[in-house]
């Protein structure tokens, strides 16, 4: 079979921010009569190209949905398997991810994550906080309802110590207090598995991202996938509340 041509992408302009719903590994298992933990296993690799051929390209941040709120309701050997992987890919992907001065950050309610796990993965962060090359960011044990809630009760408590006035809180308060404070809104959200809809992954962040739904299972998605994928979003006019005429005038 002849390899795929990657589509041409300008590299000028890239989205700063894409923010990716890897969705498919288990129905990716079931078509090869495999067990849903080779799915995840395979997905894997899918995400180590994706973060490299995203390092290549330039694109400065990038979030994947690795493990919802909600996946916790899977079957417990499901979620431990889960949690291997990830371990698994912090000892394997340590060293590249400092050679290539990638900073590590971690988005969600990471306590509920095991013991061992969540103290290798802190480290992880911990040694690449310096890092300015790109921004990986993990949204594990994360939910957008979730952080939304977490954001107000945070603010709740400020108001009761009267630190804070109801009035003063305003979009851009929010932002500071979710666990994307340090990052740029999502400019493009890629979802894969042929689902369409955003499964409670960066709600508030999303509110103008342009989203592109693959129907390839997450380990099946390629370089030239993620490039297909750019290329349609450079297609897009992005008027953010305007119209064509203004979107123009600022340009």
């Amino acid at each position: 079979m002849p390899k795929r041509r990657r589509p041409k992408i300008d590299g000028e302009r890239l989205p700063n921010h894409i923010g990716i719903i890897m969705d498919g590994n288990g129905r990716w298992a079931k078509t090869k009569g495999m067990a849903r933990t080779e799915g995840h296993r395979a997905g894997s690799l899918a995400v180590r190209r994706v973060v490299r051929a995203c390092r290549r390209l330039g694109v400065s941040h990038l979030t994947l949905f690795a493990f919802s709120a909600q996946n916790w309701g899977r079957p417990e050997y499901e979620v431990q398997a889960l949690m291997n992987l990830l371990a698994e890919f912090i000892a394997n992907e340590w060293q590249e991810i400092m050679d290539k001065d990638i900073r590590v950050i971690q988005l969600g309610e990471l306590r509920r994550v095991p013991v061992d796990v969540r103290k290798q993965l802190q480290e992880l962060i911990k040694a690449t906080r310096t890092n300015r090359s790109m921004t990986l960011a993990l949204a594990l044990s994360y939910g957008a309802r979730e952080e939304i809630i977490h954001v107000i009760r945070k603010l709740t408590r400020r108001g009761m110590k009267g630190k804070l006035n109801p009035l003063e809180i305003d979009q851009e308060l929010v932002s500071d207090n979710l666990y994307t404070s340090s990052l740029p809104d999502p400019d493009l959200i890629i979802r894969t598995g042929g689902e369409k809809r955003i499964s409670n992954f960066l709600l508030w962040q999303s509110a103008y991202a342009e989203f592109f739904f693959s129907k390839k299972l997450w380990p099946d998605f390629s370089v030239e996938d993620l490039y297909g994928a750019i290329a349609e979003f450079q297609k897009r006019n992005r008027r953010f509340g305007l119209t064509d005429e203004q979107v123009d005038q600022v340009q």
